[in-house]
């Protein structure tokens, strides 16, 4: 079974069990009582510890947003963005990828990480499609809407999502934010029933050689998709952490407010064509 518990915000810092949460920070916020609620599950031998993160003002059932953050997987940083993005209108697991010993400290460490998820896309697809059941079950916990589910992922995050797509799951949306827009095997566009928009930076050297090969890819899908290239953004343009002035991975403000809103509108569509 899930291990669930709820951490009102506050403006303390709440350490959680090692292995479970280490070091998750709820920062306070006016009209809001943002709730973390860890989530594990064991797949495949390996422990997996996420984070159930809504609004519970908020009685009403929202729609579901299965979120998978960036290479540094579930951290501080990605638990006060799933807040932000949750705020009254959503409900998101923060998905751990990696499993509940893996939390990266440093870009080698990360790097380690996903070099074995994206050497084998089959594993990976395994793995968020099995959260995305977890997400599911947790209905009976939580104001989740499971008739209206969606996808969002961040650079490697991104990779994750599309692939969930890719497997054929049955969720409205899915979007990607400078994520690695690669694949094993263009074929499985076939496979997709979710409506896909992915947004990357014009100028990022990460994931700009794969935009023609994406394209192409996408050509095949039955579903609505749109790509999207931001002018002048680089990789990581909505990781707030970012904040080196050049370089390859930066924050762009502009260029995450509009990601934001175009998201926004993309699953507002996507939930609308799916009642």
């Amino acid at each position: 079974m899930p291990i669930l518990f709820s951490l009102r915000r506050s403006v303390s810092r709440v350490v959680l069990p090692t292995g479970l949460l280490a070091g998750l920070f709820i920062a306070h916020a006016a009209q809001a009582r943002m709730v973390a609620k860890p989530v594990s599950w064991t797949f495949e031998g390996t422990p997996f510890a996420s984070v159930l993160v809504y609004d519970d003002a908020v009685a009403t059932r929202r729609p579901g947003l299965l979120m998978v953050p960036a290479w540094f997987g579930v951290n501080e940083n990605a638990i006060r963005k799933a807040e932000r993005i949750a705020g009254q209108r959503y409900v998101i697991l923060l998905t751990d990828m990696y499993g509940a010993t893996v939390r990266p400290r440093n870009t080698e460490q990360a790097r380690d990480a996903v070099r074995p998820l994206l050497a084998d896309r089959a594993l990976m697809r395994r793995r968020v499609t099995f959260a995305l059941g977890q997400f599911r079950a947790q209905a009976a916990q939580a104001p989740v809407d499971v008739s209206h589910l969606a996808a969002i992922g961040f650079c490697f995050g991104g990779a994750a999502v599309l692939d969930l797509a890719r497997s054929g799951a049955d969720v409205s949306a899915v979007v990607s934010f400078h994520g690695n827009l690669g694949t094993d095997n263009p074929a499985l566009a076939h496979n997709i029933r979710a409506s896909v928009l992915a947004m990357n930076g014009a100028d990022d050297e990460t994931t700009s050689p794969q935009f023609s090969g994406f394209t192409q890819e996408m050509r095949a899908s039955p579903a609505p998709w749109q790509f999207v290239v931001i002018g002048h953004a680089v990789h990581c343009f909505t990781e707030t952490e970012a904040t080196a002035p050049t370089g390859l991975c930066r924050y762009d403000p502009q260029a995450a407010a509009r990601s934001y809103g175009l998201m926004q509108q993309w699953l507002a569509d996507g939930f609308a064509a799916r009642p």
